[in-house]
């Protein structure tokens, strides 16, 4: 049936594309950016961050000093019948501030600081697994979308095949019941291309979540490389690389000297701290009349005789040891994950490489060759069917082997804290 395109026709195509909102495609590193900017965790994670700076705003506050009014001396009786009350009151002001010695003040500034590097390195490490989540995601995506692709060529390949056997059907060439056979086989192409669609659909919504996007899933799509890297960096590297830069591993180094800081000030609080008061006072009721004004001055060293802060010195002191033994163990973490995704990514690349050079082609040749023979009489209807299932299974095993690839070099990337594999 054909549609003539009118003017209203085509002022209202016009309205409807300007009305809806046009499908938005993300790279990986648009759609990393997106995500670190977007996602609520890591948004939650450098809050994190600045309440640990305003803990060092606290860590260095001065004491503070200590102002008291007091009075005394007041009379409450008439002298010489004449009532004043003030006349004899005395009145001191006293100002007083505790020092603190052994540097108190700047060893909590240092370990507040050393907390705020923690919180940073933990930061990143949090943002180093999150991708991994989305890359995950990104990948499951990309293997979907090649799947859906497949799937379908596959469909349409079929299709073209029933309307050549239809055509011997008619001719005489087949029988009907080899015909319904072959539409009966259809059903598990058609079952492929929804289920591809579904798969696809979920991926979709799960990097949706991971940016925190409302965006409907049909105006979302994202774009990139659906293959394998032939090379990969030598272990050895893979190794070094991971022990400088990993954020968990540099979180334990930290976490050592911040105990150490920490150790440090414990023994500075065993120290004793004088506290320095001065005072004026009026005192009206002295005989020199011209001598109602003192100043006095005083220092209050408390005696630490039994409290010399034993316990925090001690507890600070395991501290060290404890957090050597999680950095010792942070070490040992890199290694065997370094370890493992490479031996992942190996098998992978193992089983890929014959498929790219040898399998998928021959499971083209294969099926053409059944088909083109098939179509002429010259193969059986099991070996047309059985060429059909070999080459579906081995363009979904090559392309699930693709994604188990990139899944493993997204581990691998983990494992090492950074982008080694694109």
């Amino acid at each position: 049936m054909k549609v003539r395109l009118t003017p209203r026709l085509f002022l209202w195509l016009l309205l409807a594309a300007q009305i809806l909102p046009a499908q938005k495609t993300y790279s990986w590193q648009e759609l990393r950016d997106k995500f670190v900017t977007t996602n609520p965790t890591l948004q939650a994670a450098r809050i994190g961050i600045d309440e640990s700076r305003s803990q060092e705003i606290t860590a260095y506050l001065r004491p503070n000093p200590d102002f008291t009014e007091s009075t005394d001396g007041t009379q409450l009786s008439r002298y010489q019948g004449v009532w004043r009350p003030f006349s004899g009151t005395q009145f001191v002001s006293q100002v007083s501030y505790l020092h603190e010695r052994e540097h108190k003040r700047e060893l909590r500034l240092e370990s507040a600081q050393k907390g705020t590097a923690i919180t940073a390195s933990q930061y990143a490490d949090q943002e180093r697994s999150l991708l991994f989540n989305l890359r995950s995601a990104f990948v499951q995506t990309l293997e979907q979308k090649a799947i859906l692709d497949v799937t379908r060529e596959s469909l349409n390949y079929y299709n073209r095949l029933l309307a050549v056997s239809s055509d011997r059907l008619k001719a005489g060439d087949i029988a009907r019941v080899d015909f319904k056979r072959l539409e009966l086989q259809r059903v598990q192409f058609e079952t492929d291309v929804q289920t591809a669609l579904v798969n696809l659909r979920t991926a979709k919504i799960q990097l949706l979540m991971l940016l925190n996007d409302r965006t409907p899933v049909e105006q979302f799509d994202i774009a990139g490389t659906f293959d394998f890297a032939e090379q990969i960096p030598p272990l050895e590297d893979l190794r070094a690389t991971a022990l400088q830069i990993r954020p968990d591993l540099r979180a334990a180094v930290q976490s050592v000297d911040k105990a150490q800081t920490d150790h440090l000030l414990a023994m500075a609080n065993g120290s004793t701290d004088p506290t320095f008061s001065g005072w004026w006072t009026h005192n009206p009721s002295f005989n020199n009349p011209f001598d109602n004004n003192t100043i006095g001055a005083s220092v209050n060293i408390p005696l630490r005789v039994f409290d010399r802060n034993q316990g925090e010195k001690a507890r600070t002191q395991q501290d060290i040891t404890r957090n050597q033994k999680a950095r010792d163990a942070a070490v040992a973490q890199v290694f065997s994950d370094v370890d493992t995704a490479f031996a992942t990514l190996e098998s992978n690349l193992t089983l890929l490489r014959p498929y790219k050079s040898t399998y998928l082609q021959d499971a083209v040749d294969v099926r053409e060759t059944v088909s083109f023979a098939y179509t002429r009489g010259g193969a059986s209807l099991l070996d047309f069917l059985q060429a059909q299932q070999d080459y579906r299974s081995t363009q979904l095993n090559y392309l699930n082997l693709v994604g188990a690839f990139q899944t493993a070099a997204a581990q691998l990337n983990l494992a090492v804290g950074r982008e080694v594999i694109p």
